[in-house]
């Protein structure tokens, strides 16, 4: 765990020890929450686990949904969120879960939960996943280490090099090599991770047929009561790294790709990775140009009154991996955390 984790566990605790959930709520709990999630599956006991953060177990999903439950919060499907926002009518605080990417385990691990809880729930899809023609770039880059004993790559800020035999050492490669590499254009990022690859003998394709749903799966998935599909680019690109015009078709053929395919109308997009660097004011205004209703990010906060003039820029709150918890949750729920992240403000979308 990274310093930046222990410190929101801290965080985290402290609140718990001082019932700041509870009493603190009315400082900074907005009128609703969507939660990202990624992949549920039971936990593994690798050593090397750079990812972790991108997966929960099936009962701390449970715990999450049996806490919403029991606080007297509504779960809400995204559709019903964005309506609760544009109307003027007071409501109980909402919840609405939102699932990326597509993946095997979202239905193996995750659906019998929801259903248990009868908790609707989104889940953003990108047609690249389901062609098996995307890449799971991020999960290359774990592979490639954990079967390397030595990485060294070249990049235009200057080589890379580390010993990857050991765990420890391995998670130390992963995470200053990932880092490295989000700052480059993204054609180098996916540049070095397929030499890696190649190095490693891994096979891109295979990960993404191991990980991801297929199209005969997604097509009976949307029909079902519950469930509603968004759009999550054609490829899965950190669409603020590219030009106007790859970035608008990523946005506009995954909504198209997406309808003829299933059949059904997409209503919601999630910008992928979804931080500033990946999505800011031009791509929100090519999802609302591309008749979305609403669009995501992973800007981290509650949703208040005046995100209805922002619905192509909502914040979403991620269960995340390093912090499986109820009083993670709870603090979560309360908003408090995000007040202090997004230093008082309500609204960022600049």
């Amino acid at each position: 765990m990274t310093l930046r984790h222990k410190a929101f566990s801290a965080v985290f605790k402290a609140i718990a020890l001082t019932r700041a959930d509870r009493w603190g709520r009315g400082l900074a709990q907005g009128a609703g929450v969507i939660l990202t999630l990624h992949h549920v599956r039971p936990a593994s006991t690798a050593g090397f686990q750079p990812n972790r953060l991108l997966e929960i177990t099936p009962a701390f999903l449970d715990l999450t949904l049996t806490l919403i439950r029991a606080e007297g919060y509504d779960l809400v499907s995204l559709d019903e969120a964005v309506a609760r926002l544009t109307s003027n009518r007071q409501s109980r605080f909402f919840v609405a879960l939102t699932f990326d990417d597509g993946y095997r385990d979202n239905l193996d691990h995750a659906w019998p939960v929801l259903a248990k809880h009868e908790a609707p729930w989104t889940l953003f899809v990108t047609p690249g996943f389901a062609d098996r023609s995307a890449r799971l770039w991020w999960l290359e880059l774990e592979e490639a280490i954990r079967a390397l004993p030595r990485v060294a790559v070249e990049l235009p800020d200057g080589g890379f090099a580390a010993r990857t035999e050991t765990d420890t050492e391995k998670l130390q490669a992963f995470t200053a090599l990932y880092w490295r590499l989000r700052k480059q254009p993204e054609s180098i990022l996916l540049a070095v991770i397929s030499a890696l690859t190649q190095q490693a003998g891994i096979d891109p394709a295979a990960l993404v047929e191991r990980e991801c749903l297929p199209w005969e799966t997604l097509r009976a998935v949307s029909g079902a009561p519950g469930v509603t599909i968004g759009a999550h680019t054609l490829s899965h690109p950190m669409l603020a790294k590219h030009e106007t015009g790859i970035a608008l078709s990523e946005i506009v053929e995954s909504k198209a790709r997406l309808e003829a395919e299933l059949g059904i109308p997409i209503h919601h997009f999630a910008y992928p990775v979804g931080d500033p660097t990946s999505a800011g004011p031009r791509e929100f205004k090519m999802t609302a140009k591309a008749g979305f209703a609403s669009a995501v990010t992973t800007r981290p906060g509650h949703l208040f009154d005046a995100h209805a003039r922002h619905l192509h820029a909502l914040p979403r709150v991620s269960l995340n991996g390093h912090h499986q918890s109820e009083e993670a949750v709870r603090a979560l729920l309360s908003g408090l955390p995000f007040l202090l992240w997004n230093r008082g403000r309500r609204v960022n979308v600049g």
